[in-house]
């Protein structure tokens, strides 16, 4: 990043346009390498794009709410130590917005546009009084309504964001691309159980069943690396890390960021990590590198108490595991006595292009007797 220009930059591997959130610097103003410069919104997140090195931002091309194509001019720079790009920049009349635009955040500019209500009057929550989403929708609420009357009643919109568009495009694709098959078990979190309520007076952080789950799962893909792969151009690649992702849920979306290295981590950094995880997908901080480096994801609604389901392959991994809760069940020891245990549903769904029936049989068998001796995840 030197003299020359800032072109829209590839924060996912989806992404194929994103949206000027707020430029965090204005035309004159220096900058220096890893300060914020921009906002953007991808299909997966809101990304604070940080200077690679120091400059002067000469000249805003793409305007705060304004969409840009990947690898797009959106910004003039200047003042840099380095020398200017050797391709030419093509000439561009900047996309400023107009004086009388109102300040909307490009979620709550593509919700008005669907309701039909008029940005323009509105009094915004956001911060300096930007228009929000919710704002909009309050405002659609009030307007008049429609003078035929409909059966169903009175219809609500619910806009689409980017990246909730992004994941229904993804996720139907999985659907209609992958052959896909589900293998299933019972595993016994009685000890576990145990464990984790032990241990509450002994650490600061008691690790979560997800955590336990993560550190199995890791341990499983290193001793069955086809499953720590993707399916890419019709070719298996086996991936050299194994970083497990966490599906994370939020207002609008389901994020999957990874853990890095899971294999090699101990559990108690698992779960530092996987609640850091959490938080920062809610508040949308996510890294883009968070957001696309997991080779394999683990996606639980076992607090929820779901007992058990099927997930849809996180493309182009090869595999998914959903967890479900754990329940209270009779079961027959091997003294022939009945005794109650804590049982969890897993369920592996698998792209029958890369795994096999008896491949997804062992791996999810390793992954239970993991969790059935927990002590082998504390070493």
């Amino acid at each position: 990043m030197s003299a020359g220009v800032l072109r829209m930059p590839r924060l996912s591997d989806s992404m194929s346009e994103a949206t000027i959130v707020a430029w965090l610097k204005r035309p004159g103003e220096s900058f220096h390498r890893g300060e914020p410069l921009v906002e953007i919104e991808t299909d997966k997140a809101t990304v604070v794009y940080e200077a690679e090195t120091d400059g002067e931002l000469a000249e805003i091309l793409v305007a705060e709410g304004v969409c840009a194509a990947l690898g797009e001019p959106i910004a003039r720079l200047g003042g840099g130590n380095g020398d200017a790009p050797a391709a030419a920049v093509e000439a561009r009349p900047p996309q400023a917005a107009p004086a009388s635009r109102a300040r909307a955040t490009p979620v709550a500019r593509r919700t008005a546009a669907q309701l039909g209500v008029a940005l323009h009057g509105l009094t915004g929550t956001g911060p300096g009084g930007r228009i929000r989403q919710l704002d909009v929708l309050r405002a659609g609420e009030t307007a008049p309504p429609p003078e035929a009357s409909d059966p169903k009643g009175p219809t609500t919109i619910v806009p689409l964001t980017t990246t909730a568009e992004t994941i229904a495009r993804r996720m139907a694709q999985s659907r209609a691309e992958i052959p896909s098959f589900e293998v299933v078990v019972q595993a016994d979190l009685t000890t576990l159980l145990e464990l984790r309520r032990g241990s509450g007076e002994l650490v600061e952080t008691v690790p979560s069943v997800n955590d336990f789950v993560v550190k199995a799962v890791a341990l499983a893909l290193r001793e069955h690396p086809a499953f720590n792969a993707s399916f890419v151009g019709g070719r298996i690649e086996q991936h050299g890390r194994i970083n497990v992702g966490v599906a994370v849920a939020t207002d609008d979306a389901l994020l999957v960021p990874a853990v890095m290295d899971a294999d090699s981590k101990p559990l108690s950094a698992i779960a530092a990590e996987t609640r850091d995880l959490a938080a920062r997908a809610r508040a949308r901080r996510l890294t883009p590198e968070e957001l696309t480096a997991s080779t394999f994801t683990v996606s639980n609604l076992g607090m929820l108490g779901v007992l058990s389901f099927t997930a849809v392959i996180n493309a182009p991994q090869v595999a998914i595991l959903a967890v479900g809760a754990a329940m209270r069940a009779p079961v027959e020891t091997a003294a022939g006595e009945v005794a109650f245990r804590d049982l969890v549903a897993l369920t592996l769904t698998s792209d029958h292009r890369a795994i096999y029936g008896a491949d997804a049989a062992r791996f999810l068998g390793r992954v239970r007797e993991l969790l059935e001796h927990p002590l082998a995840l504390l070493l």
